[in-house]
């Protein structure tokens, strides 16, 4: 049996790989792995195809490709069939608008996220950090509404415009806000979502591991 033709290049501790490598297990693909960035660097060869020593990268024979959301768009189309591609452009756009909107949205997790779960206490900038937790906040108030009205974010099932989110949720709800009396609002609707996400195995596999 041939191996492997699906390759996916990242530390799997990185938010945007992690999107790749859950739905590469959502869609039941045979690839491989491979760390590379942070603390595994980069190699010649890898910053020859990936210029902007960012993660992940994806090699499947036909495409060499990156920014993981466009991977995703990638996989969808390529490999997922209707199911993952929805045929009508409308239910498309409207799973894919959340995958633009996580975007803004990890900017603002972005010092709370680098503070408690990779810095020494000591270092920690607190202005920075309440303030970008409420900035979070505020967008999660939206995502929230919709969840009120749609059990996923791609609609009436699960789907791709699910995952971006799906990553960000878990780190969301992983970090020590009570420990250091940081306020975590209570959002109903988007604990429900981030309760179904749990059943999913790759999400238990690829997303729910320890924050580093």
């Amino acid at each position: 049996m041939a191996g492997p033709q699906f390759t996916i290049w990242g530390r799997l501790n990185s938010h945007n790989v992690k999107k790749v490598a859950w739905f590469a297990e959502e869609l039941a693909l045979n690839y491989v792995r491979h760390d590379i960035g942070g603390k595994f660097g980069y190699t010649d060869e890898y910053l020859a195809k990936n210029p902007n020593r960012l993660v992940p990268m994806i090699e499947d024979g036909k495409l060499t490709l990156w920014e993981s959301n466009a991977i995703l768009r990638y996989m969808a189309a390529e490999y997922g069939g209707e199911r993952w591609f929805l045929h009508d452009p409308i239910d498309r756009a409207l799973a894919d608008r959340w995958m633009d909107w996580q975007i803004t949205y990890a900017e603002a997790q972005r010092v709370p996220f680098l503070a408690m779960a990779r810095t020494p206490r000591e270092q920690w900038d607190m202005a920075a950090i309440e303030r970008d937790t409420k900035t979070c906040a505020a967008h999660l108030t939206v995502l929230e509404r919709y969840l009120s009205e749609k059990p996923w974010l791609s609609g009436g099932q699960f789907g791709i415009g699910d995952i971006p989110m799906g990553v960000y949720a878990y780190t969301w709800f992983s970090l020590p806000f009570d420990q250091f009396e940081l306020d975590r609002p209570e959002f109903p609707a988007l604990a429900d979502w981030y309760a179904r996400l749990h059943e999913r195995p790759g999400y238990g596999q690829q997303v729910m591991i320890p924050l580093t």
